[in-house]
């Protein structure tokens, strides 16, 4: 295959209403089976590097960047997993800070696909692979073709079914946990908090954002019975200060005057997690020095959460898309800029608490602009505009079909001080990036990637 090609074949395996993420309690868990399969069938590449794996509700993308940076800083051989992608699905599989080529990506799932065929003949009960376990199982192959010294592996969705969850990581850790996905993990923390604590493994170590006592006494309780070493933020480990200036402290480690390239207090609680995991590192040879955590701090750049595309007036993307990240973003954004009005512009996809997501946000805002359309699961202009009525003040409220239609009008009439927020989903993110010239998308991937 091509890469194009490649994306076909991804886009035939897709489900979750067309995304590249299954959903991994859909066939009884046998998705995970299915991804232990095709990883012993091509020598368990998953188990040639040392390997960090991050699950939570919230913050486990930026948390990923932020151990990656430091390892990268390091000197190491980094390959880093993430989900969603923004702009192309190559995204996902990055080694060195560097997407994989698309010539990489067609060659691996050439590979992949015979590999699962031939699973499928031998046992065709499993079925055959969901999008999300084949793009895993490559970023496994890939990292292992490429030697990484270290792979930082996110989680797609949960923890316990999730495909990434074959791999037995030197570390783990859980960044903040909420309310997210409950159709599909539960509706209550500590339903939400067990699906995330499934990655911890027997005798590994596990490092933890501070958490609601509902999901501190689950994690507590898993890593009891798994008797993994556990760290828990604000009692094992401490962090204190702004993202411009911070201090942590854990056993064997403490530094203060640290700088984030991060903007926001959410991501000083991350940077927390990312150093928490750095003494259980050094514990198996990966030693990060402290000058090389400064540097990773300090130049990480993870798109689309705070950032800032164009000056005057600013416009502000993040991916905030549950209640936690829009509640930590309005905080965010009342602590990072000043502006005289606020347009928002948002876009929420359809199985999210949308109403919550509106009432965090609309005390800040002087004008809505609802977006809808932008992605296969997007919530209708109907239910975002009755939840504005609902939390706003008044305010001009109006509809858009796209991001960039939207972008085009409030950019006409915003002033220079004001502020444009563009947020709700990663999807909104990629779409004003792209809408700004910031990324470029090949018109056939633009059209084949749906999730």
């Amino acid at each position: 295959m091509d890469y194009i090609e490649a994306l076909r074949f991804l886009r035939d395996r897709a489900g979750y209403d067309r995304g590249f993420v299954a959903n991994p309690f859909a066939d009884g868990g046998i998705g995970l089976q299915r991804t232990m399969r095709l990883c012993a069938a091509l020598g368990d590449p998953q188990q040639r590097y040392h390997s960090v794996h991050i699950a939570g509700t919230k913050g486990k993308g930026s948390t990923a960047a932020l151990v990656a940076a430091m390892l990268r800083a390091a000197g190491f051989r980094v390959g880093l997993y993430t989900s969603p992608h923004l702009h192309t699905v190559r995204e996902r599989i990055q080694i060195d800070s560097d997407p994989i080529t698309p010539e990489t990506f067609g060659v691996l799932m050439t590979e992949l696909a015979a590999v699962d065929a031939a699973l499928q003949t031998a046992r065709p009960s499993l079925g055959p692979a969901t999008a999300f376990e084949l793009v895993t199982v490559l970023a496994f192959l890939a990292f292992a073709r490429a030697e990484v010294d270290v792979a930082v592996i996110e989680v797609g969705l949960g923890g316990r079914l999730d495909a990434t969850n074959v791999i037995v990581p030197d570390v783990a850790a859980l960044t903040r946990i909420g309310y997210d996905h409950m159709a599909i993990l539960g509706t209550t923390l500590e339903a939400i908090a067990r699906e995330k604590a499934g990655i911890i493994k027997a005798g590994r170590p596990v490092v933890s954002s501070p958490q609601e006592p509902e999901a501190a006494a689950v994690i507590r309780a898993v890593a009891r019975e798994r008797a993994a070493p556990l760290w828990l933020g604000g009692q094992e480990w401490q962090v204190e200060g702004s993202w411009q200036d911070f201090t942590f402290r854990c056993p064997g480690l403490e530094l203060s005057g640290l700088r984030l390239a991060l903007r926001g207090a959410h991501q000083v609680e991350n940077a927390g997690v990312a150093l928490a995991t750095l003494p259980w590192l050094a514990s198996v040879g990966i030693v990060v020095p402290e000058g090389a955590i400064r540097k990773g701090l300090a130049s990480v750049f993870w798109p689309g959460r705070l950032e800032v595309l164009h000056e005057r007036p600013l416009v502000v993307v993040d991916g905030a898309h549950n209640r936690e990240s829009a509640q930590r973003l309005a905080e965010a954004v009342r602590e990072v800029f000043r502006w005289n009005r606020l347009w928002l512009v948002l876009g929420v996809l359809r199985d999210k608490e949308i109403e919550r997501i509106v009432q965090a946000l609309a005390p800040l805002a002087h004008a809505f602009f609802a977006v809808e359309g932008f992605a296969p699961r997007a919530a209708t202009a109907e239910r975002l505009l009755e939840a504005w009525k609902s939390y706003a003040s008044g305010g001009e409220a109006r509809v858009f079909r796209s991001v960039a239609q939207a972008l085009e009008e409030t950019l006409a009439r915003a002033e220079s001080d004001d502020l444009v927020l563009v947020t709700g989903s990663l999807g909104m993110v990629a779409a004003a990036r792209e809408a700004l010239g910031v990324a470029m998308v090949n018109p056939q991937e633009r059209h084949l990637l749906l999730g």
